[in-house]
C-alpha cells in the first residue's frame, strides 16, 4: 500500500504544473484575441470614417458650389483644398447633407434676410427659455454667421448657420467656449463644423471599442483606467477645470444646465492640462430637461431617466415624472473624480480629500439650502486642491 502511495505522490506536482500551464495558455489566448480584435476594429473604423468623410465632403461642396450654403471654412474645404477632412462631423446621413439648410431657404428670400435675427432669437428662446441677455447671444451668433467678415449675413451663410443651430452641441459649445470649457469653433460650412484639436482624451483610461468593452470586467477596467493618467498635481489642475465647468453651468449667463453624462470619454485636456468638454451633447438646459421629464409617463422611478446621469422621481399617483433633478452636477462630478484624485494623492491630503469628495457625492437636488451647501462644498474642494498645486509649475 505504501509503495502504491509512493508511486502516486509524484503525480501531484505534475498535475499542478499542467493546471498552471492551462490557465496561462487560456490567459494568453484571451489577451491575444483582445489585442487582435482591437487592432482590427481600429483599422476598420479608420477606413470607414475616411470613406464617409470623403462622401460627406463631396455632398457639402456640391451645395456650396451651387450657392446653397456658405461659411468660413467652405473655401478652404472646397476651393483651395487646404482643409483635410479625416471624418465627417455632420450629424446628417450622407444623402441628406444640406437638407436642413435648403429647407431654411424656403422661409424667406433676399440676399440679406431681414428676419434671420428674429428667427435666431426665437430659436434660442425655445431652447434656453426666457433669458435677460438673449439679445447679446444673438449678436454673438450673427458674428459667427458672417463667415467672410463683410459685415452682413448672406442667405447661404444664414442657411449654414441655421443648420448648425439645429445641433444642440454646437449651440452649447458656443455658450461655454467663452469660459474656455469647450474647444473653440474654428469654422463651418453647411452643417459641418471644425473645432480646435484637444490633444488628450478621454479624461482618463483607455477608450475601448464596443466589441471589446464586454470582454473586460468592470473592476479590471476601473483599475486599468487609473494607470493612464498624468501626475497627481496635473490631475488636480484638470479636476479644478471640471469643478469650474460645474460652477459655470450651475447658474450661468444663459440659465442653468445639467450634465447628463459624466463619462470620462466626454472630457479631454490640453497640453497645459486645461479641461475641455469634448462632447457638448452631454449637456442639456435645465428648463428643457424639466419640460421633457414632466411630459414623460412612468410607473416607477426607473422610468424617469434622461441621458445617463440625470434622474427624477416618479409621481405614482399622476403617473408622470417630476421635473426636479435628484442629483446636482457637482455630486456626479465628484463621483467621476473620486478614484481619479485619490490614486496617487499626497499622504497628508488623502484623508481630507476623501472626506470632502464623499460629502460632495452625497449632495441631493431637493435638499434644503441646496444652493448654499453646493457653493460651500464646491469652494472648499477647489481651495483644497489649489493649496496643493499653487506653488508648483503645474498651476
Amino acid at each position: 500500500m505504501s509503495r502504491k502511495r509512493q508511486q502516486l505522490c509524484p503525480n501531484k506536482p505534475y498535475g499542478a504544473r499542467v493546471s498552471f500551464v492551462r490557465v496561462k495558455y487560456l490567459f494568453l489566448t484571451w489577451l491575444t484575441v483582445l489585442v487582435g480584435s482591437w487592432v482590427l476594429y481600429v483599422q476598420y473604423s479608420a477606413y470607414t470614417e475616411l470613406c464617409r468623410g470623403h462622401e460627406c465632403r463631396n455632398a457639402i461642396c456640391d451645395n456650396y458650389r451651387k450657392g446653397i450654403i456658405d461659411g468660413s471654412a467652405c473655401s478652404s474645404l472646397c476651393d483651395k483644398d487646404t482643409l483635410y477632412m479625416s471624418r465627417c462631423l455632420s450629424t446628417l446621413p450622407n444623402n441628406q447633407v444640406g437638407k436642413n439648410t435648403f429647407d431654411f431657404g424656403l422661409k424667406f428670400r433676399g440676399e440679406n434676410p431681414p428676419k434671420f435675427r428674429e428667427m435666431v432669437f426665437n430659436h434660442l428662446k425655445s431652447k434656453l427659455g426666457e433669458q435677460a441677455n438673449l439679445a447679446g447671444l444673438v449678436g454673438q451668433i450673427l458674428s459667427v454667421a458672417d463667415g467672410n467678415k463683410d459685415g452682413r449675413v448672406s442667405l447661404p451663410e444664414a442657411r449654414s448657420t441655421w443648420a448648425l443651430l439645429q445641433m444642440d452641441e454646437v449651440l452649447l459649445g458656443l455658450l461655454l467656449q467663452d469660459r474656455g470649457h469647450t474647444p473653440r469653433l474654428l469654422g463651418y460650412c453647411g452643417d459641418l463644423y471644425m473645432t480646435e484639436r484637444v490633444p488628450y482624451g478621454p479624461l482618463y483610461g483607455l477608450s475601448l471599442p464596443w466589441p471589446l468593452a464586454g470582454w473586460v470586467p468592470s473592476g479590471v477596467q476601473r483599475t486599468v483606467d487609473q494607470w493612464f493618467t498624468p501626475s497627481w498635481p496635473r490631475k488636480a489642475k484638470i479636476s479644478m477645470g471640471l469643478l469650474e465647468l460645474v460652477e459655470d453651468v450651475f447658474h450661468g449667463t444663459y440659465g442653468s444646465f445639467l450634465i447628463c453624462d459624466f463619462a470620462a470619454a466626454h472630457f479631454g485636456y490640453t497640453d497645459r492640462h486645461e479641461l475641455r468638454l469634448t462632447n457638448a451633447r452631454a449637456v442639456v438646459p435645465e428648463a428643457a430637461f424639466r419640460r421633457a421629464m414632466r411630459a414623460r409617463t412612468c410607473e416607477a422611478d426607473g422610468d424617469c431617466v434622461y441621458g445617463v446621469d440625470c434622474h427624477t422621481s416618479c409621481d405614482v399617483a399622476e403617473k408622470r415624472c417630476r421635473g426636479e433633478p435628484l442629483r446636482p452636477n457637482l455630486a456626479k462630478a465628484c463621483g467621476t473624480l473620486k478614484d481619479y484624485l485619490l490614486r496617487g494623492a499626497p499622504s497628508g491630503l488623502r484623508e481630507e480629500l476623501e472626506r470632502q469628495l464623499y460629502a460632495c457625492m452625497a449632495l441631493r437636488g431637493n435638499a434644503g439650502q441646496m444652493n448654499m451647501e453646493h457653493s460651500l462644498i464646491l469652494n472648499n474642494l477647489k481651495a483644497l486642491l489649489w493649496r496643493q498645486i499653487s506653488h508648483t509649475k503645474d498651476s
